[in-house]
């Protein structure tokens, strides 16, 4: 697919060509069905346009949530929305529904080349829904990764703001609102209990735990400290501010504590019928639903035995560097022993939290200042480290990001649990503060939120293997930019890197192999350097999300190809540069478009040089 700027450039040399082969007369016969012509793209071009805002505004409308995580408070702000099945087919309707008027109404092939791009990038989004539609029962409720148990007081203290009395008060039926939300997740969790679907038993104690913290805290549990902290913040007389939180701890009590004291005992009940066995496999459809998963954050057609394959040959590669830098530090013994050592020696760990941040921010500084030599679209709104709150940090992954809001009102946020240091190893902090901060997902997903010029579903969207891939592509690219100067920080980023190798083995392992959750843990702690918390937490993630681990290897992969054939095709012509704008500038795209941009990319500049 042609990219904006190839777009531009054909027009000039075809202007060009006209004004060589046309007398004057006859360019002036023409002007009229030349200028027809260009009014009817220009009308066209609206017209697509007025189709996305719809189908935009027609979504929000269905989902006071993502309304909050774009920053928009309007009258909806006090409300969840609706969690039914039946609002879930509502959505898939609305998306399929404007795939079909779109295709309706616009030819493809007379469309402008950025018009081109988003038809095919929406209907590669309806495409890919429909195929995972059909499996949406099969998705968990409640579990330790995405669970609602945690995820909607999660959502309160980091989306909800709070800058007036209205707000407060909004947050406070936001409150209320908790109990008919969990009842009805609570319920489609015991329909599903029913049909066989449920994670494993040992994922009901984390979610226990999580629904436990918040109610033996009582009224100093997670939420009401954010809404106190909150109201605090705002300029009301005291009286205001006590009738405020008073309103909250009622909601609280009344709403919000019941409902949590039926989930646990659902969950209760649950966890003494739960299965053993750990994959999807298990599942009536389960090897279609993980083909379906595989392929919805892939966005290839690789199957589970080609992926586990690639896994392998991967981590060959990778301990192959990782010896070269065993060698450098002058380590006696094998790969196994050098694994041992950088797992277990204090040295790799620190003694306190703010140690932890402090370096996180100083390393995410230096490579601030480094990024207009790799870059020149850079992000415009900030990012703030934070470590994951106390009440979902147990059960939480070690590290994510969080984008920020379009208006301003909220900073992307790299979250880092620091729940156990030994999770957390020094020679790691690196990589990962590349690939969830700077240039990793922050500067994507910012530049993405930040392309004001394309439709909604391009600002706000996503496709795991462009995104996720471009966050391991970061991790390499940090080093390719002078960085990983201590070997062992050097050895850290290998180790991210072979732990997302690792992860095409395990997660097909466990739902298309069928290993069990210990064979997988036992697969990581032979083949990776990572402590056994951080071994068992990983395992225990891809078993709940599954498929989804596999996107960010396949998605790097594809990067650093194109990105070499760019290099190697353009010679001198090629500079980093403009190779990340035609990666980034079209937002989220399948692997098989970005390649197609890229190809555009190449052609665009050979033909420039041979002009």
């Amino acid at each position: 697919m042609k990219t904006a700027k190839l777009s531009a450039a054909f027009g000039l040399a075809t202007t060009a060509l006209a004004g060589c082969a046309t007398t004057d007369a006859g360019m002036n016969e023409q002007r009229p069905a030349a200028a027809a012509t260009e009014q009817t793209s220009v009308d066209q071009s609206s017209a697509l346009a007025a189709l996305f805002e719809e189908y935009d505004q027609a979504s929000l409308e269905l989902s006071p949530i993502s309304k909050s995580y774009r920053g928009i408070r309007d009258e909806d702000y006090g409300r969840w929305g609706d969690f039914t099945d039946a609002a879930e087919v509502r959505s898939e309707r609305l998306l399929q529904d404007t795939a079909t008027r779109m295709q309706q109404q616009f030819d493809l092939a007379e469309l402008s080349p950025e018009d081109a791009l988003s038809y095919r990038l929406f209907l590669a989004v309806a495409e890919r829904s429909a195929a995972n539609f059909e499996f949406r029962q099969n998705d968990y409720v409640f579990d330790q990764m995405n669970g609602a148990q945690s995820q909607l007081p999660a959502f309160l203290i980091n989306i909800h703001r709070v800058d007036n009395a209205d707000q407060a008060g909004d947050y406070v039926s936001r409150i209320e609102g908790l109990g008919p939300v969990l009842d009805t997740l609570i319920a489609q969790s015991r329909e599903r209990a029913a049909a066989g679907v449920m994670p494993p038993d040992w994922v009901y104690p984390y979610v226990i735990s999580d629904i436990q913290n918040l109610l033996d805290a009582g009224v100093g549990n997670a939420v009401l400290e954010d809404f106190r902290g909150k109201v605090e913040a705002l300029d009301l007389s005291a009286s205001d501010s006590a009738a405020l939180v008073a309103q909250a701890e009622m909601a609280w009590e009344q709403s919000a504590r019941p409902a949590y004291q039926r989930l646990l005992a659902e969950m209760q009940r649950q966890q003494r019928i739960a299965p053993t066995e750990d994959g999807i496999w298990r599942f009536e459809n389960g090897a279609e639903y993980y083909a379906a998963l595989l392929k919805n954050y892939t966005t290839t057609d690789l199957s589970p035995d080609e992926i586990h394959n690639i896994g392998l040959r991967e981590v060959d590669r990778i301990h192959a560097e990782m010896r070269a830098i065993m060698e450098q530090v002058g380590f006696e013994g094998d790969l196994q022993d050098f694994f041992e050592y950088t797992r277990t020696a204090d040295r790799f760990y620190y003694d306190t939290r703010e140690g932890y941040l402090s370096d996180a921010e100083a390393v995410l500084d230096a490579m601030r200042a480094k990024l207009p030599e790799y870059f020149s679209t850079l992000p415009q709104a900030p990012m703030v480290i934070k470590p994951v709150e106390e009440f979902r940090e147990q059960s939480a992954g070690k590290a994510f990001y969080s984008s920020p809001a379009p208006d301003g009102s909220r900073p992307g946020t790299y979250y880092v649990n620091l729940y156990n240091l030994k999770d957390m190893s020094k020679n790691e902090l690196e990589a990962l503060a590349y690939h969830e901060g700077v240039p990793g997902h922050h500067l994507q997903r910012t530049i993405q939120t930040e392309l004001g010029d394309v439709p909604p579903f391009r600002r706000f969207g996503g496709v795991t293997a462009y995104t996720e891939g471009w966050g391991l592509y970061s991790e390499e690219l940090g080093k390719d930019m002078g960085f990983y100067q201590d070997p062992y920080s050097d050895f850290g980023r290998l180790g991210m890197e072979l732990w997302r190798a690792a992860r095409l083995v395990v997660d097909t392992g466990i739902h298309h192999k069928r290993w069990s959750r210990e064979r997988a843990i036992d697969y990581l702690k032979q083949n990776t350097p990572n402590p056994d918390g951080d071994i068992r937490k990983a395992i225990e993630r891809y078993v709940v999300y599954p498929g989804q681990a596999t996107a960010y290897m396949i998605g790097k992969l594809k990067i650093m190809e194109l990105r070499d054939k760019a290099e190697r095709e353009l010679g001198g012509m090629y500079d980093i540069r403009e190779f990340h704008d035609v990666v980034l500038k079209s937002g989220p795209v399948p692997l098989s478009i970005l390649e197609e941009n890229v190809d555009a990319y190449i052609a665009r500049e050979q033909r420039i040089a041979g002009s």
